[in-house]
């Protein structure tokens, strides 16, 4: 048998493979839940992109920031053609070493993941994206116990991301994805400062 033979052979079994898997699935009858972690870049981006995906198709989408603050972004100010489609709430100040008052940084996640609960719940959306929320959670601004309540509560019609370095391991418990980017080299090492169009 050729190589060319014996790749088709390969294919065919492979197609018949995924043929069959794709078969089995089924659709759960709700949305998702995704999470975003690591240490790489690429959580928010991701989740921005799933975001452009949703437009396509027309969806609703929700997105709370819980730390970016009021950092003017490529991103913010492309989704601003969509605010037809799109809810858009930045709802944190800064990074965490930024406000350097713990009751400060506390409530403003409280009052960010308050607004998520209500969007989550609200059947409005088809996704909703929380970004940042693992942040959150890793200084115990918010109670992993409360986040995970508001996710089981959501309509049966939203699907949430949640990105952030330091995901909690109850999350990627609860999640039907679980992402974890890894770094393997970072400009700002070299001392590169995080460039526009590129890191914001």
């Amino acid at each position: 048998m050729s190589s060319d033979q014996t790749h088709t052979e390969k294919m065919k079994a492979l197609q018949a493979e995924q043929k069959k898997k794709t078969s089995e699935a089924r659709d759960p009858g709700r949305g998702l839940v995704l999470v975003h972690t690591g240490n790489g870049k690429g959580k928010s981006s991701s989740a921005f992109g799933v975001i452009i995906r949703a437009l396509g198709w027309g969806h609703k989408v929700g997105i709370v920031q819980f730390i970016k603050g009021k950092w003017i972004t490529g991103e913010r100010q492309f989704f601003t053609k969509f605010s037809d489609q799109i809810d858009w709430h930045t709802m944190g100040e800064g990074f965490t070493w930024d406000t350097q008052d713990r009751a400060r940084d506390i409530a403003a996640a409280e009052a960010a993941f308050n607004r998520a609960r209500e969007m989550m719940e609200s059947g409005d959306y088809d996704l909703v994206v929380l970004d940042e929320i693992n942040i959150a959670l890793r200084y115990d601004y918010l109670d992993i116990q409360s986040v995970l309540e508001g996710l089981k509560a959501r309509s049966s019609r939203t699907s949430v991301i949640l990105t952030g370095r330091d995901a909690k391991q109850e999350l990627c418990d609860y999640a039907d994805l679980v992402s974890e980017m890894c770094e393997i080299k970072h400009p700002f090492k070299a001392g590169i400062k995080a460039q526009r169009g590129i890191d914001f």
